[in-house]
């Protein structure tokens, strides 16, 4: 076998070349060896890349060998190989070279024509392959470069990334030099800020509870405090929730604190991919920080710092340019963390703070699953009973109003009676992955009314029910509730579960068993 590299370019050949015009022939070797069917001999010219191979064909019936020259299908014959006029009217040499190269390597290769001539002498193979040819019945072959296949390697390899199989216009990237065959086996997705997972098919830059309460102040910490007005005001970091209104209604840090910090402990492992801040107004003073840095940790102890991309040292983000305007930064990466630190760099007038962390389970699978946004229909929230004020039924506090957040005089579901029998039952329309619930009370004619711990019971058909259990135990899980009328409370289930029907089952209540409602899961 004979092995020549192609001179051309991209595309086609090059400058002056043609595919019958003589070359210098390059220093060679002869192999000879069997090909199945008798012994032959071969030159072999060095060459890298990956072949092509097709069987060796079947002698040609000898009135093919008789019509083309004795049986020569060689490099200069291949215009008239496929018959004069057989052509299209090619649009440049490189069409008509392609067409008639792979007319001429069709041809042979069916046994048609004899392949006794150099193919290689004009370098079939395009896109910088490398030509390989044998004697008597075997065609010639194409050694193609990376990124191109085909007959004479004049067709676009497609790797995994083509088409693209990341989510989100990630962007898809070929990794390693692991081959099989001409495909690639590996690929990563590179995800925009906010999402996640092996194809960036999850968005995870959810907001995680400070401002809608699912953080409780027991969560939040602070390395100091400031104390205003006689020590009267405390600009404590419970206070420092993302639109928190009144007149003390963030966090401050002492004047005297010179490395001053705010922690969230989210009480366990999860996504943490952004940071929206605040300022706030002291006194009639604009305050709120200008730049900061962040900090993670697993253990409450070791903490450390979010990098520069070029490993330069700490990074500092962006903060706020007012005290009322919000301010959004992304981690290039997501945080898994359960300890989150803020640490202000530069401030104006004082480091005063409101915020929100951004994230989602490590699961990825802690999306609102339709009560709240009234995806779920109304047909689907049913319940035991519901309770009416002053027994009108206009004043009726409906299953299908016990939606997170509900707005209204009545806005949410009321039992009618106070006893561990009554529940809340959300169809879901299909079997879905819940991951999770947030609760919330409501207030009725003045009256704060919560649901202080439940039960959790799921089916796939509405009647054979079961009451989740945490792995190991042998009684139901008891959650704990709210502790107001209008405060999130976020409970994540330790093992998922897979079903259709989930049902809330009230266990203590404030006053009426009242209950504002969201699934988690996906």
């Amino acid at each position: 076998m004979g092995i020549a590299h192609s001179p051309q370019g991209p595309r086609g050949p090059g400058p002056g070349t043609h595919p019958g015009s003589a070359r210098p022939k390059p220093a060679s070797a002869w192999l000879r060896g069997g090909s199945g069917r008798g012994t032959g001999e071969a030159r072999v010219r060095p060459g890298r890349g990956r072949v092509r191979l097709s069987s060796a064909p079947s002698p040609p019936p000898p009135a093919a060998r008789s019509t083309w020259a004795g049986g020569r299908c060689c490099a200069t014959d291949l215009f008239r190989c496929c018959g004069a006029g057989a052509a299209p009217a090619p649009g440049s040499m490189q069409d008509l070279r392609l067409w008639a190269a792979l007319c001429g390597a069709l041809l042979c290769a069916s046994g048609v024509l004899a392949a006794s001539g150099d193919f290689c002498d004009s370098s079939q193979c395009l896109n910088g392959g490398t030509c390989l040819m044998g004697q008597d019945a075997a065609p010639f072959f194409c050694l193609c470069p990376e990124g191109f296949t085909g007959l004479v390697c004049n067709e676009t390899e497609e790797g995994p990334c083509s088409p693209n199989p990341c989510y989100n216009n990630a962007e898809c990237q070929v990794v390693g030099d692991a081959h099989r065959g001409d495909v690639f086996t590996h690929y990563i997705c590179e995800c925009p800020q906010g999402y996640m997972g092996t194809h960036c098919e999850t968005r995870c830059a959810k907001p995680l509870g400070m401002e809608g309460g699912a953080i409780a102040d027991s969560q939040l910490s602070a390395s100091s405090v400031h104390l205003g007005f006689l020590g009267l005001q405390r600009w404590a970091p419970e206070l420092a929730r993302l639109h928190r209104t009144g007149i003390v209604n963030a966090w401050t840090a002492s004047n005297y604190d010179r490395k001053p910090w705010i922690q969230v402990n989210l009480l366990r492992k999860m996504w943490v991919t952004g940071v929206v801040t605040q300022g706030a107004s002291r006194a009639g003073s604009a305050e709120y920080v200008k730049t900061l840095k962040v900090a993670y940790s697993l253990d409450g102890r070791k903490f450390q710092f979010i990098q520069e991309a070029d490993g330069s040292g700490d990074k500092v983000f962006a903060g706020n340019v007012d005290n009322s305007g919000l301010k959004t930064n992304l981690f290039e990466s997501p945080l898994e963390a359960q300890y989150v630190r803020l640490y202000p760099v530069t401030c104006h007038q004082g480091c005063t703070l409101r915020m929100e962390l951004l994230g989602c389970e490590l699961n990825g699978c802690s999306e609102p699953l339709g009560l709240k946004d009234n995806t779920i229909p109304d047909k689907q929230i049913t319940a035991s009973s519901s309770y009416k004020t002053w027994g009108l039924r206009a004043f009726g506090w409906y299953p299908f109003y016990g939606r997170l957040d509900k707005q209204g005089k009545f806005n949410a579901w009321t039992a009618q009676s106070n006893d561990a029998s009554e529940w809340l039952q959300v169809d879901l329309g299909s079997q879905k992955r819940v991951t999770g619930v947030i609760t919330q009370g409501a207030r009725d004619f003045g009256h704060i009314q919560y649901v202080a711990a439940y039960k959790v019971a799921h089916s796939n058909d509405g009647r054979n029910w079961t009451e989740y259990k945490e792995q190991g135990a042998t009684d139901s899980k008891v959650f704990p509730g709210n502790l107001d009328n209008y405060s999130h409370k976020k409970n994540v289930f330790e093992t998922p579960v897979l079903a259709r029907f989930v049902r809330i089952l009230p266990v203590a209540w404030h006053n009426r068993i009242t209950l504002r409602l969201e699934l988690l899961g996906c």
